[in-house]
């Protein structure tokens, strides 16, 4: 390992950090807020989430760097423009996340969102403050995988020049220097873990009723209240 070579380049691994939050935060934040009206759609509608998950199927089986590719001789923009590879990302994230909120949806239980309704409740106002927040906990799981997918995924941007921490493979290949291949794995690793965190966080201050049901559920068998109220 040339450790030399970390120290001097410091303020290009920084850079291409940077690079590479501005490719996925986008897609992911994006990929999330598409896939919430399509997955409720999918949960309320059968033939909906058959062709939804099957589109998405299809779209995750293509090839990146296919893709890459397909979307600017779709759009007729440059094949060098960062913006496809937001885009492929954004339509990889919602393969992934259009079930994820789907089964985030159907497992809200159907007696609370009726009693919603009872008491007087709007589509709106049930959606909001009753299906939403007990949707929560299932799709803060599946844009937390959609998170890693994605940080990882961008890698392969670089191969037809958009600048990202994957420059750092094609650059270590070219080169054939090891070190620079693994600060760009390391640096990958440390930036889908970063951002593991930070939805992780997120999950908590805005969800802040599921802390008890995730500790009691960490807690041993033992330790639970037993519904009398003793513990067993």
């Amino acid at each position: 390992m040339n450790w030399g070579w970390i120290g001097a380049n410091a303020g290009l691994i920084w850079g291409r950090v940077l690079e590479h939050v501005g490719l996925t935060a986008p897609a992911i934040v994006i990929g999330f807020l598409i896939s919430i009206p399509l997955g409720y759609w999918a949960s309320r509608s059968t033939v909906a989430r058959s062709v939804l998950l099957v589109v998405g199927n299809i779209v995750y089986t293509i090839p990146a760097i296919a893709l890459l590719v397909f979307v600017p001789v779709v759009l007729g923009g440059a094949i060098l423009d960062p913006t496809n590879l937001v885009i492929a990302l954004t339509l990889y994230a919602l393969a992934i996340m259009v079930r994820s909120a789907s089964d985030a949806f159907a497992s809200v239980p159907r007696d609370v969102a009726g009693s919603a309704r009872a008491i007087g409740f709007s589509p709106v106002q049930r959606f909001f403050s009753v299906e939403l927040p007990l949707a929560g906990p299932v799709l803060l799981a599946g844009v937390r995988v959609v998170s890693v997918s994605t940080v990882s995924l961008a890698s392969v941007g670089a191969l037809i020049g958009i600048e990202n921490l994957g420059s750092f493979f094609t650059d270590a290949f070219q080169r054939q220097f090891l070190s620079e291949a693994i600060v760009g794995i390391v640096a990958v690793l440390l930036l889908a873990a970063v951002f593991d965190v930070i939805l992780n966080l997120l999950g908590r201050l805005l969800m802040p009723w599921n802390r008890g049901a995730r500790r009691s559920a960490e807690r041993p068998s033992w330790m639970r209240p037993s519904p009398q109220g003793v513990n067993l």
